[in-house]
């Protein structure tokens, strides 16, 4: 009674799984899943890109995205030059007066040379002697002494320096009073408008 029985039929059906096993020519099946087989691992939702992972085309997402922003900007149109619109409301008078003084010396140097180069150019086609005779002419005829005379050329650069000099102080003068009506008429009706524009 205390001895095992066995199942009629189990060794039967054991019998023939070894059999059917030895026939295909593999081990002889075991309890479970069948070895070799796969199990199919469903794809995890809502997982999240890591940070600094590389596409498939081998380019970080942060590569792609400056290169798009300079494709983007690259495809803008040009910005023009930038203008300003200024005006010209005060102008300092001691900085006229200086600036008038230097220009009006300077032209008083170019007014010398150039009235130094057209007295040699008329002595040499012969003006001056012909105007001293004709002078001479006229004076013998009054009765004076016609042998001095009239036009030499301390004469000419004697009054060529007059007039430069005076022209060096009118100049002066009246680009100083000018700057000051000038202050006065933009205290009033506003100052002189300047457009600034960039180079293309």
């Amino acid at each position: 009674m205390g001895a095992t029985q066995s199942i009629p039929g189990a060794n039967t059906a054991r019998t023939q799984a070894q059999a059917a096993g030895s026939s295909d020519g593999g081990a002889p099946a075991a309890a479970g899943p069948a070895s070799g087989t796969q199990t199919a691992v469903p794809p995890v939702t809502g997982a999240q890109p890591v940070p600094g992972a590389q596409s498939a085309t081998g380019a970080s997402p942060a590569a792609q995205a400056a290169d798009g922003a300079a494709k983007a900007s690259s495809g803008k149109a040009p910005r023009g030059p930038r203008r300003a619109r200024l005006q010209l409301r005060h102008i300092d008078t001691f900085s006229a007066l200086k600036i008038s003084l230097v220009l009006s010396i300077a032209m008083f140097f170019i007014w010398m040379v150039a009235v130094g180069v057209l007295y040699g150019v008329l002595s040499g086609l012969g003006v001056f002697e012909t105007l001293n005779d004709l002078f001479g002419q006229l004076g013998s005829a009054s009765g004076g002494d016609g042998g001095s005379e009239v036009i030499t050329p301390g004469i000419v650069f004697g009054g060529a320096a007059v007039i430069g000099a005076i022209n060096i102080v009118l100049m002066t003068a009246l680009c100083t009073v000018a700057a000051f009506i000038y202050n006065m008429c933009s205290d009033l009706v506003g100052g002189l408008e300047v457009t600034l524009s960039e180079r293309d």
